[in-house]
């Protein structure tokens, strides 16, 4: 028997007027029923959209924002530290220093006010014979170069294990060598990756010539380890599985959502993000060239896939986050969407796009769940490397043994010369950097300086 939808049937005149179910169960027009003019209305069932919006606005999160602001200086400060290191004694004139530094994108004389910013790691010192000013890196500078770059040779065999993973995770299973270059800080290659990790091993990797454009270079997989093919989301999953017992139906396909503080969350989107854990995938590293993906059920698949995809990319990370411009440079390799940005702002359980750092021109994406405040949950040695950097730079200059004759240090111009090297950051008890303000009583940052432009950063991320 064919079912057929349920009418209430008047005998009135039939017009063309629709009212929806809200209309009829209003509680302001008790007498709409009586009043109504057509024949029959159809009543729908209320529903709402269990589909992950597709604009949703941009929380803030000040444990990652404040990582980035600390991490602006000590860009900054690498780019002098490579300036000095490429210097035959790896010492620089103060009198050369500014036109150097022009080459960094720095102001005028504003090289000099950032390297007494920072005494632990950058000296000045008189020359005992041309009696003219002079720096170099300090002694616990040096160190911290050594370490870092012990922790990089160190992580050579966990470096190919990344390598091979980040080139199956592109579709023909090869990439261009300058993406790679670009982004090894990220991934942990050591500068001369392309002779110690590429041509060394032979039996993983090929280097080829493009037959289009001869300048550009392709890391191209020798055969593909079917040991590698597990995700890190996968053995999450397995670990909570075993650990808290949840149902494997509803964690097969889920992912770790961590919301930032302050997000909104309706009843209909836990509706939809419930939907969405649930919905099948292929896995970052199958083969899909075989599927039929005209469907809307593929497209959602697809989708859900490119969210898979981004978690693995910046899992095999170091630090676990990785520029938005970097990855647009794999975009069309692994099939990751145009509209990077808005895509990843549907996702702000699991990635948070930071702007800090450049004055909103540049967007980190930071893995949510890899992260317990303000530290990796789980460290490596080429992290605590780089930490040991960033401590040098939030060390207070007045403990710093500096010639006070040197620097010229009056009384005079005491708040002057002490607004230049303050310290702009500090540390809590939670380990989270706090800038230019104080922890309030409820725990949240007041701020002082302005914050960057948010959202009005809407260029599209193209390859």
């Amino acid at each position: 028997m064919r079912k057929t939808p349920f009418l209430l049937h008047w005998n009135k005149p039939f017009t063309n007027t629709l009212f929806s179910p809200t209309q009829l169960l209003s509680t302001k027009t008790p007498n709409t029923l009586s009043n109504l003019s057509p024949l029959f209305i159809l009543i729908q069932p209320m529903s709402q959209s269990t589909s992950i919006p597709k604009k949703l606005q941009r929380v803030r999160d000040h444990g990652f924002d404040n990582y980035m602001e600390v991490h602006k200086k000590i860009r900054k400060t690498l780019k002098f530290q490579d300036l000095i290191l490429s210097q035959p004694d790896q010492t620089l004139a103060i009198a050369r220093l500014d036109t150097l530094a022009r080459r960094l994108g720095l102001k005028q004389y504003e090289a000099g006010s950032f390297l007494l910013k920072f005494p632990h790691t950058f000296q000045i010192y008189e020359h005992p014979v041309q009696r003219i000013l002079w720096c170099r890196l300090t002694r616990q500078a040096l160190l911290q170069i050594d370490q870092e770059n012990c922790a990089l040779q160190s992580q050579i065999p966990h470096a190919i294990t990344r390598l091979c993973k980040l080139l199956m995770l592109s579709n023909s299973g090869r990439l261009r060598l300058e993406h790679i270059r670009i982004a090894r800080l990220e991934f942990g290659f050591p500068e001369d990756f392309e002779f110690s990790i590429i041509l060394k091993n032979p039996q993983y990797f090929r280097l080829f010539d493009s037959d289009k454009d001869p300048r550009s270079k392709y890391v191209e997989l020798v055969e593909r380890d079917p040991a590698l093919t597990t995700c890190s989301i996968e053995c999450l999953r397995e670990k909570e599985y075993r650990e808290r017992g949840i149902d494997a139906e509803n964690i097969r396909f889920s992912f770790i959502i961590n919301f930032p503080p302050g997000f909104k969350i309706g009843k209909y989107y836990k509706i939809a993000v419930w939907k969405w854990q649930r919905l099948p995938y292929w896995s970052p590293y199958e083969d899909i060239s075989g599927y039929d993906l005209r469907s809307l059920e593929a497209r959602k698949r697809m989708e859900k896939r490119a969210v898979a995809t981004i978690h693995e990319l910046l899992s095999l990370t170091v630090e676990k986050k990785i520029t938005l411009e970097r990855i647009a440079h794999f975009r069309m390799a692994m099939d990751l969407p145009k509209k990077l940005k808005e895509f990843l702002l549907q996702h702000q359980g699991i990635f948070y796009i930071s702007t800090r750092g450049n004055h909103g021109k540049l967007h980190t994406v930071f893995l949510r769940e890899a992260y317990r405040k303000g530290e990796l949950v789980e460290p490596n040695d080429l992290y605590l490397a780089r930490r040991r950097l960033a401590e040098l730079i939030l060390l207070s200059p007045r403990k710093a043994n500096v010639d006070p004759e040197l620097v010229h240090f009056r009384r005079s111009r005491e708040d002057e010369e002490l607004g230049n090297v303050r310290r702009d950051f500090v540390e809590d008890d939670c380990g989270r950097f706090s800038v230019n303000g104080e922890l309030g009583e409820d725990g949240e940052i007041r701020e002082d300086s302005e914050s960057d432009s948010d959202s009005g950063v809407d260029s599209e991320i193209v390859d």
